[in-house]
């Protein structure tokens, strides 16, 4: 399986989705993204996604610590 495929398989959520989820500003979740905590993954337009299973298992873990 190419990395597209299992890119497509997966759900993968906009910045205001993972916002709601962590209860905060979706500017965080982009700053989360820019500092490590949470990896991005780009579409053609410039827009990020964020993988469900990545961010779920963040939440279940705690979620990242603001800087």
């Amino acid at each position: 399986m190419t990395t597209r495929q299992a890119t497509e398989a997966e759900p993968l959520l906009t910045p205001a989705e993972v916002a709601s989820m962590f209860r905060v500003d979706p500017k965080t979740v982009t700053r989360w993204a820019k500092a490590g905590k949470l990896t991005s993954i780009r579409t053609l337009g410039g827009h990020r996604r964020y993988k469900e299973s990545e961010v779920r298992s963040l939440l279940e873990g705690g979620a990242p610590q603001e800087s």
